[in-house]
């Protein structure tokens, strides 16, 4: 499939249509100030501002693969093979937070229990669990399992916050991800600083991983890569917003031995939703071999473009996205570096590949029901080619060994979804979301072919 010339004329009509339409949105510029406040002069004390809670998430999963694709288990010894895998876990998070203490330099700690209890334990069902469902050297589940998700201390000067310790921390590149029964978490040193009105700074040097469904600290990898490991990665980045429509962020990434890796993302407004918005997107990471090499050599350009529209309770989106480069667009496993319009469940970053998504969500607060909302996707990959992929000699040569096989390959991919916030009461904010998703690929698209239903309920609660 290719992006016709019809398509792109219509993204450009899309484009076009909102800006003669639309009722102006703000785009007047945000002057560089110095922050109006202090948080640490509001801080209200170490053992006054304490506070106790967290959530609750049950996760469900049942995933068939079809087109001759098959999960993998052993029994008794022997390797047998199966269409379905099913992973059901309930997932608690308690987290106690001290507040800051009074003075020029405030102190505070951050103390967080995750505890996994498997609702779904047969080996069969499981596979293995992958990074569903924490299983021993066996294929056993782990019935109940506890580790601790966050423990850090935080120093606070003015608008400044400094945090050693297992943390969460979010970026284009290095952010926690959160889309099983657990999060993520990292093990370092960071800061945030928003000194200024409208712009702030962030970095950070990690040396652990506490992946989502283990219990060890590990050393990072890469999602796409050979299982090389790095001990140390090092971030730093901005958030800026010059316009009062239009927000950007740069960060640059060292990751040892394996890349350096950029990022540029902005977004703009344009428009009142009630008549008609605009809302355009661009992502873009550039990613350069370092050091060692442990990946490979990489030269690696990938964006992504995206337009939504909005009228009232609906939007339409149209998103293009592009690889340039011999190898995947990879990132850091076990965290949501990806902020690429068309990562859903396949990330559609195969080696030069190029994708399209039409994604429409409706809310239906507009309809008299708030907290209700469905949403459909398409999307497909083409024009995927690793075949001049050659790494770099040595034991990094097949870095993404398999990839040379994909010579003109493509997919794809649709979603529904329907999701429901509690709005008041007991329950309020318990969210309960139902997703089903088919995805089919071509002979050798890494993706495979398969489908999944997946049903999520989360219960935030408070104790003190």
């Amino acid at each position: 499939m290719k992006l016709s010339s019809k398509a792109l004329l219509a993204l450009a009509i899309s484009s076009i249509t909102a800006t003669a339409y639309a009722e102006s949105a703000s785009q007047d510029f945000v002057p560089t100030t110095l922050a109006g406040t202090s948080a640490q002069s509001e801080a209200k004390g170490f053992i006054e501002d304490f506070s106790l809670g967290g959530t609750t998430r049950n996760w469900y999963s049942h995933e068939s693969k079809y087109r001759g694709g098959t999960f993998e288990y052993q029994k008794h010894g022997v390797t047998r093979t199966d269409r379905n895998r099913t992973n059901w876990v309930q997932g608690t998070i308690i987290n106690g937070s001290s507040g800051f203490t009074q003075g020029t330099v405030g102190v505070k700690t951050e103390l967080a229990v995750y505890n996994a209890l498997v609702l779904d334990r047969s080996k069969r069902d499981i596979k293995g669990g992958s990074n569903r469902t924490l299983a021993d050297s066996d294929g056993d589940a782990v019935g109940q399992w506890s580790k601790l998700g966050l423990a850090n201390v935080q120093f606070r000067v003015s608008n400044t916050t400094l945090t050693a310790g297992r943390q969460n921390f979010s970026s284009g590149i290095v952010d926690t991800i959160g889309n099983r029964a657990l999060p993520s978490s990292f093990e370092g040193v960071s800061f945030n600083s928003e000194e200024f009105s409208n712009l702030s700074f962030q970095g950070g040097v990690f040396d652990r991983v506490s992946p989502r469904t283990e219990q060890s600290l590990s050393k990072f990898r890469t999602e796409y890569g050979n299982g090389a490991e790095t001990d140390k990665v090092s971030t730093l980045g901005l958030n800026y917003q010059p316009l009062k429509s239009l927000k950007v962020s740069v960060f640059g990434a060292n990751v040892k031995d394996f890349w350096n890796q950029y990022y540029f993302g902005a977004t703009h407004e344009l428009g009142d939703a009630q008549q008609l918005a605009l809302t355009t997107g661009f992502n873009y990471y550039k990613t350069v071999d370092e050091g060692k090499k442990e990946m490979g050599e990489i030269d690696n350009d990938t964006y992504s473009l995206s337009l939504g529209l909005a009228h009232q309770a609906h939007s339409l989106t149209f998103s293009y996205q592009q690889v340039n480069g011999n190898e995947y667009f990879d990132y850091l496993h076990e965290t949501n570096g990806i902020y690429l319009a068309n990562s859903l469940t396949s990330d559609f970053n195969g080696p030069n590949e190029k994708s399209f998504q039409i994604a429409y969500g409706i809310n239906m607060a507009e309809y008299g029901v708030p907290g209700l909302k469905f949403n459909a996707y398409s999307a497909r990959g083409w024009d995927i080619d690793g075949t001049h992929y050659t790494g770099n000699g040595g034991r990094a040569k097949f870095a993404y060994d398999g990839i040379q096989k994909q010579d003109g390959e493509k997919h794809q991919e649709y979603g529904v979804g329907a999701s429901y916030a509690i709005q008041s009461g007991a329950l309020k904010a318990t969210t309960v979301r139902a997703t089903y998703v088919e995805h089919r690929g071509s002979e050798f698209q890494s993706d495979g072919s398969i489908k999944e239903f997946r049903l999520v309920t989360t219960i935030p609660f408070n104790i003190l």
